[in-house]
């Protein structure tokens, strides 16, 4: 193991995770405690001493979550997990501690979940001021703003887990906040170039009405205009039918229009949209919020040692990871590889070495990823799937990059305001 890592030419914090992974794999598959809406600490425990030379580091990181109640929706749904980014981020400090033994460094997650911002906001400040002050925050974006602008940019560093809105990556930016959640330019970018790529570029649109479904179209129509495409028909769904008695009836005369490519569906919190699949009028694919739809992760990922991520995952959650988990479990890893390099956690440093264009990290999606320094939007493949199979994976072939072709899923550096996070300037 340990000549695989030198000639690989890995990194030092790469090679412990590795080692520690092949050693003590049984490690991360141990339970802790549920999430609960007062403040906890989670800490792996190990049975193993390690002896380091370097100066030893224990470095506590926190976990916000603001719990928000679920709409109720007209189709019976699966519902998504409620501990969703947290067991995500409990895997992030398993595997940190697993590398990090061997250079004297160990983490500890302390968690804060409540229904109620002013407790997180005054969390945060608390944690500030005991050090803690390398935040993975599952928050929506306005609420994530106010965070934000609580602390200096060399004070205190967030890692945007919950919120997917563009307009956190395109202005206003803060330099005190990176993304490893994709947003939704990135979601719908990749998407535009897989139907690109397939020549199915006339589309009808279908959206809903609630905030999130609206946000999403707009994002659709910007990929559309992007990539070449043309939405020939939109329209919003307002139909309070029980779908489960009537979708039959109710989806082809909805979908009745002239012809068309693809069925382009808008519908985040799967109100209606999961009914659309085989009762168009037309026989067409769905695409979009459902049917093929991009993520930022999802189980059928098993490429590029996935796996056994998935795997491991799997054991200490009791189910699958999802999106917000790999964002949180991203994040620490993230913090990981940092912190092996730098042997401290100051978050002005840990910032600059994230945004640093030598900075990559290696995250199961095939390929090195790594974060806009204009934006803080951690770079990433886009897997596209329906629930049984990965479909293809943007970005696609043939849309070229003068700099990396991740970047031509959301938001390039001409389409942002922001321009430089390294220099810690609140833009």
């Amino acid at each position: 193991m340990i000549s695989l890592c030198h000639s690989a030419c890995r990194p030092l914090a790469a090679c412990s995770i590795l080692l520690a992974l092949h050693c003590n794999g049984a490690m991360s598959a141990m339970a802790a405690p549920s999430g609960t809406s007062s403040a906890a600490t989670y800490s792996t425990p190990t049975s193993v001493t390690i002896t380091s030379t370097a100066q030893s580091l224990d470095l506590s990181i926190g976990y916000l979550e603001l719990l928000q109640p679920r709409p109720p929706l007209l189709s019976n749904v699966i519902p998504e997990p409620t501990d969703s980014g947290l067991q995500g981020a409990r895997l992030g400090i398993d595997d940190n501690n697993a590398g990090g033994r061997f250079l004297g460094q160990h983490y500890q997650l302390r968690e804060q979940r409540s229904p109620d911002l002013s407790v997180l906001l005054d969390q945060a400040r608390l944690w500030q001021n005991a050090g803690v002050q390398l935040l993975i925050v599952n928050l929506p974006a306005d609420a994530l703003l106010q965070l934000s602008k609580q602390f200096p940019a060399n004070e205190v560093l967030l890692f945007n887990i919950g919120a997917a809105d563009n307009v956190l990556r395109s202005g206003p930016c803060r330099s005190n906040l990176l993304h490893t959640l994709p947003s939704r330019a990135m979601l719908t970018d990749a998407l535009g170039q897989w139907l690109t790529s397939k020549r199915l570029k006339n589309w009808f649109l279908v959206h809903g009405q609630r905030p999130e479904d609206l946000a999403y179209r707009d994002s659709l129509q910007r990929s559309a205009k992007r990539f070449g495409s043309r939405i020939s028909e939109s329209k919003a769904w307002s139909f309070s039918t029980d779908l489960r008695r009537a979708a039959q009836r109710e989806v082809p005369l909805f979908t009745q229009a002239s012809d068309y490519d693809v069925l382009v569906v808008s519908d985040e919190p799967g109100d209606f949209g999961e009914y659309l699949l085989y009762n168009s009028w037309l026989p067409r694919p769905v695409v979009g919020t459902q049917g093929l739809t991009p993520v930022g992760w999802h189980r059928v990922v098993e490429q590029w040692g996935a796996a056994q991520l998935q795997s491991r995952f799997q054991q200490r959650a009791g189910r699958w990871m999802n999106s917000n988990d790999y964002a949180a479990w991203i994040a620490l890893r993230s913090i990981g590889e940092a912190v092996a390099e730098l042997n401290h956690g100051d978050p002005d440093s840990v910032r600059r070495h994230l945004l640093n264009d030598a900075f990559q990290l290696a995250g199961y999606k095939g390929r090195k990823l790594s974060y806009r320094s204009w934006n803080g939007q951690l770079r990433q493949p886009i897997p596209l799937i329906h629930p049984r199979a990965l479909v293809s994976q943007s970005p696609q072939e043939g849309f070229l990059h003068p700099r990396n072709e991740l970047d031509s899923l959301g938001f390039d550096q001409p389409e942002s305001q922001c321009q430089n996070l390294i220099s810690g300037a609140v833009l």
